[in-house]
């Protein structure tokens, strides 16, 4: 259908924005299908290098999966902070991620796991990089006869420092003025590997890779913190809205940044 009237349907799984958005008058009254049923698109599987789950894997299932809590702990845990149980049983990660909204949870922590996406079509199939996936506000890189039909992720072993937070108004069902994850693999004391991404404050979700040049390669101190703060403070563009201001917006993320990194600093020993 996608392929042979490109442009004119959209899929949905869950529904629980789009049917909101489109009650609402918010979204122009199209033709949309309804891909819920459609097994193929379900399931986590995993091999000795990756996790992958299905498009339509809810924030339930997330949650109750017992190698993504170990392994991925911090997109278990933006499941379990995205909406009340209603939502948490019906929502999906790929609607969540072609949703395409800067606030939403689980992009962070997906973006800070280096996630894959498989974009499929009548011809064929092709991987892209996450971090490459939004190009602008609502923009993305998929084909009108595209669908998103699966989330790859590589396997993090056991020596990964995962960080995650997401502010809001409330603790419950609220929309996020800042979300943060983060992941950090040390060699000896220097920053080995690390990657930051926020939500809420861009246009799109956004992987912070100018302040993880910043500190990668590294011996974490509290200079290189203060450094990093310094460049996660230009590389970020907040805005003020409903929600929140821009000066909220970046003394947030600057402190949760320096929370992230001086708990690595408390868990290893490092000055």
């Amino acid at each position: 259908m996608l392929d042979r009237e490109p442009e004119t349907w959209k899929p949905f799984a869950g529904g629980t924005d789009l049917m909101v958005l489109l009650e609402s008058g918010k979204l122009p009254h199209r033709n949309y299908v309804d891909i819920w049923n459609l097994n193929e698109l379900r399931g986590v599987s995993s091999s000795d290098s990756h996790v992958t789950l299905g498009a339509l894997t809810t924030y339930t299932e997330v949650q109750s999966h017992d190698l993504l809590g170990q392994e991925f702990p911090m997109l278990c845990q933006a499941a379990s902070e995205t909406g009340g149980l209603a939502i948490q049983n019906r929502g999906t990660l790929g609607g969540n991620i072609v949703n395409a909204s800067p606030a939403a949870d689980s992009p962070p922590a997906l973006l800070a796991y280096d996630a894959e996406l498989e974009l499929t079509s009548q011809t064929g199939s092709r991987w892209v990089p996450y971090y490459s996936f939004h190009t602008g506000y609502k923009q993305m890189n998929l084909l009108p006869n595209e669908l998103l039909t699966r989330i790859r992720l590589r396997r993090t072993g056991q020596d990964v420092h995962h960080y995650y937070r997401k502010v809001g108004t409330r603790k419950a069902q609220a929309i996020s003025k800042v979300c943060f994850a983060a992941t950090a693999r040390l060699r000896g004391k220097s920053l080995d590997e690390v990657r930051i991404a926020l939500g809420s404050v861009a246009p799109i979700p956004l992987r912070c890779s100018k302040t993880e040049n910043k500190l990668r390669g590294k011996e974490l101190d509290q200079s290189l913190i203060s450094a990093a703060v310094t460049e996660l403070r230009r590389e970020i563009k907040p805005i003020d809205d409903i929600r929140s201001t821009l000066n909220y917006r970046l003394r947030v993320s600057q402190n949760l940044l320096v929370d992230f990194l001086n708990r690595i600093v408390q868990a290893t020993g490092a000055n």
